[in-house]
């Protein structure tokens, strides 16, 4: 079994460079166009992932957004990232599929954010919080 699926890991980028260069010729469009396109590509996603992914996490640890679906939503991304990385016009396509997929698409019966930092900014827009003080002396 594991022989079968070493077989398929490294079978796959040989048989994805190999449908990329039919598919250059094909078009008329070099190879080595569509492998840096694609590279430059997932690079800049992957870069832009790393800065959102930061976003989320701390919104998510204030309480303002669901934690588990930043998680989803970045791994989706850099998977993403990662498969437009790999030469090859297949893995691409898996990518802008994975990509596309309405996955972490909000819905009103979502679970709410735990924690209370969101609570307060609910009913208002300010950064305000509302309380009583007194002073001690």
């Amino acid at each position: 079994m594991r022989f079968i699926v070493m077989l398929i890991v490294l079978a796959f980028p040989i048989l994805d460079v190999l449908v990329t260069l039919r598919f250059a010729r094909w078009t008329g469009i070099p190879a080595l166009a569509w492998f840096i396109a694609s590279a430059a590509a997932g690079m800049l996603l992957l870069h832009h992932e790393r800065i959102g992914f930061r976003a989320r996490t701390l919104a998510a640890l204030r309480g303002d957004h669901p934690l588990m679906r930043g998680l989803l939503d970045s791994g989706r991304k850099v998977l993403a990232a990662l498969l437009l990385i790999l030469p090859g016009i297949v893995s691409d396509l898996i990518a802008v599929v994975l990509l596309l997929l309405p996955i972490n698409v909000g819905s009103r019966f979502a679970p709410a954010p735990a924690g209370m930092g969101g609570a307060y900014r609910r009913g208002g827009n300010s950064d305000a919080l509302d309380g009583d003080y007194r002073r001690v002396e």
